[in-house]
């Protein structure tokens, strides 16, 4: 069995194609322009097999502008041919809708008739049932619905030639709006719900999280994750007897706008939106009254059809990257039955996940991957372009998403820390964004490969002009578990006090040189709030605050400045080990990074929360009240499972822990 894909370096192609070569035997040939083969490298070497070859061609071609005798070769071999190039984009005009959605559909038929493929498998949308109300199944399809844009008649006009034209077998898939992989959140571009992922952000950093806000109902929408719709359409297309049927890759259960929208925002930690009429009114008929052109959604719609209603909705909304078009098809008036999908898919295991479930996990992937707004900074532009930041620990969390922020702002990341694959990874997604950075891997527990480091920089690179203290090791633990484990100290201190400064000693000769640098700590508000259990971890940091100090005023007067940023408590893999925290108000790797940015913009000495300021004053001028407090929270927050050596159980004073936690939010308990 051999497949033949279209659309393979595309998001849903991609991992379509992953699914065919984690479950399924034979060759899956991959259609790719010869421009583009360069960008399906790392794909290849992603997919991990010599079973997919790359088959060069165009889809704006006929016959997809394979080579005839590469058909002729293959003709009979091809049992599932699956056509899923298209433009999946609301904002493309009319003639680029219709020369890869429509003109590519025919194309992919040409070549599958030619090749005598034993079966076509069409992507379409649920956006061929355009502005249809009421239920639409998998039955329907011209039910006379009105068609409102350039990418709704394409997407039914290019099913319709599969269902009339196919040369060959066909099987039909619309998925809804589909978002990143649930597991992992990746996603490869802005669409859908995350045009609004600017708006979310820009609330999160301007407005109270506790304010409600005013929404309106906007009509329920319908979003999947891009692993259930690969795998899905795997396990559909190999059923037997299903030709000639349609599958929606859908929730079965429409989900209202709004409540999509709070998903995300609480996500984000952004203020969440009330809507002044419950759903339950709507549905009992009390609004039905009102006429449909009265009510919010077509309003909306309305304005955006308007010139000067779309003109308004550019100069406000769409400053924030949310187009017009989008804005008017944030719901739909259809309602998708998929029961004839849910049946097929029974016993398989495959289901949509709830996106409850996975939203933060999205949220996430495009805080730290898709968000671009640093490189969009005129300001930050100016401070890091062309400049060579050297970031430890830069393989994942902190350092991971602040080397992406730097790359896109036009900085050289030279990443740091001991996994040289992890390091290559970073590496490449920089490049893969046309960015430039290098990898020095090296153990900074390792005093003495710290040196080398600092010699191979100093050699084959220009020069350094920022060095990010990020890496660190963080130990939770009381002093009453502690006394048989000195070693927990000593290697707390090498790596977070000895290793920083190694290094800054090692590369402060060249920066002297070159009359400039800047080098931006990452300490804790643990130094400024002394939370119980952290002794190792909080000594570690105040130490190297405390060095930093002395000699910024012996390096002042060379140009080279010191930041200590006192950061809160962050999502990052190394407060994984303590469950706890899973409860825990925290904030972003990203949010993190920006801090970091900051660091390196302004150049302040200090970057302070003011829970901090607020725990130092305290101890400055109420010492006894605030250990008393401390004392509390001790016996509230008890040494984790790991750090007693016994298995986890859960805590008996769980909302005792929440209070605390949000009331003192960001302070390592």
């Amino acid at each position: 069995m051999s497949y033949f894909v279209t659309g393979a370096t595309g998001f849903i192609g991609r991992h379509l194609v992953q699914e065919l070569v984690d479950h399924r035997e034979g060759e899956v040939f991959v259609l790719c322009r010869e421009a583009s083969l360069p960008r399906l490298e790392p794909l290849l070497r992603r997919w991990g097999t010599d079973r997919v070859t790359p088959v060069v061609g165009d889809l704006a071609d006929p016959g997809l502008g394979v080579d005839p005798e590469w058909v002729e070769a293959h003709r009979g071999d091809v049992d599932h041919f699956f056509h899923l190039a298209a433009i999946y984009d609301m904002t493309a005009d009319d003639e680029t809708n219709e020369a890869m959605n429509v003109g590519g559909t025919r194309h992919a038929l040409e070549l599958a008739g030619a090749l005598e493929a034993g079966h076509l498998h069409h992507v379409s949308s649920v956006a061929a049932a355009g502005d249809y109300h009421g239920a639409f199944d998998e039955t329907m399809f011209d039910e006379g619905q009105d068609l409102p844009s350039p990418y709704h008649r394409t997407k039914f006009e290019s099913e319709k030639i599969v269902r009339e034209e196919s040369p060959v077998p066909w099987r039909v898939y619309r998925p809804a709006i589909v978002v990143g992989d649930s597991q992992t959140g990746a996603m490869d571009k802005i669409d859908g719900p995350y045009y609004f992922f600017p708006l979310m952000k820009a609330l999160r950093d301007r407005v109270p999280g506790w304010l409600p806000l005013v929404g309106a109902d906007l009509g329920d929408t319908n979003v999947v994750p891009v692993d259930y719709v690969a795998k899905a359409m795997d396990h559909l297309a190999h059923l037997p007897d299903r030709d000639g049927e349609a599958f929606h890759l859908v929730n079965p259960e429409p989900q209202p706008v709004s409540e999509v929208i709070n998903l995300f925002c609480s996500a984000a930690g952004a203020p969440r939106f009330a809507t002044p009429v419950d759903r339950s009114v709507t549905q009992s008929g009390l609004l039905g009254l009102v006429p449909r052109r009265l009510r919010p959604l077509s309003l909306l719609n309305g304005v955006v059809k308007s010139g000067p209603g779309q003109l308004l909705l550019d100069q406000t909304v769409g400053r924030l990257g949310v187009p017009a078009e989008v804005l008017a098809h944030t719901s739909f008036e259809a309602v998708f039955d998929s029961r004839r999908t849910e049946k097929a898919l029974a016993g398989s295991g495959i289901a949509v996940p709830d996106l409850e479930s996975y939203a933060r996990t999205l949220w996430g992937y495009w805080e730290d991957n898709l968000d671009t707004s640093t490189g969009r900074d005129p300001v930050i532009r100016a401070a890091l372009q062309g400049k060579h930041v050297l970031i430890t620990g830069a393989s994942s969390g902190i350092g991971q998403v602040t080397a992406l922020k730097v790359a896109q702002a036009g900085g050289v990341p030279v990443l740091v820390a001991r996994g040289k694959d992890k390091l290559e990874e970073t590496r490449s997604m920089i490049e893969l964004r046309g960015g430039t950075a290098y990898v020095f891997p090296c153990d900074l527990s390792d005093l003495e490969a710290i040196d080398r480091l600092c010699e191979q920089v100093t050699a084959e690179l220009p020069g350094i002009d920022f060095i990010i203290n990020n890496a660190g090791r963080s130990i939770r633990r009381s002093l009453r578990l502690s006394h048989d484990r000195f070693h927990d100290f000593e290697r707390t201190m090498q790596l977070n006090y000895f290793g920083a400064i190694r290094l800054v000693m090692g590369l402060v000769p060249a920066m002297r040189q070159q009359k400039s640098g800047h080098i931006v700590n990452i300490s804790s508000i643990g130094v400024q709030t002394n939370p119980p259990r952290f002794s190792a971890y909080v000594a570690s940091k105040a130490a190297l605050d405390a060095w930093s100090n002395v000699v910024s005023s012996e390096l002042f007067g060379d140009g080279i400045t010191f930041t200590n940023i006192h950061m809160p408590l962050v999502r990052t893999p190394m407060i994984a080990p303590t469950k706890l925290y899973d409860r825990f108000p925290t904030i972003s790797p990203a949010q993190a990074a920006d801090l970091v940015i900051e660091a390196m913009v302004e150049r302040p000495h200090e970057i302070n929360t003011l829970l901090g300021n607020v725990g130092a004053v305290a101890h400055t001028v109420a010492p006894r009240t605030a250990f008393r407090v401390l004392n509390m929270a001790y016996h509230v927050f008890p040494d984790s499972a790991a750090a007693k050596g016994e298995a986890a159980s859960q805590g008996t004073r769980e909302s005792e822990q929440i209070m605390l936690a949000k009331v003192f939010k960001g302070v390592h308990w």
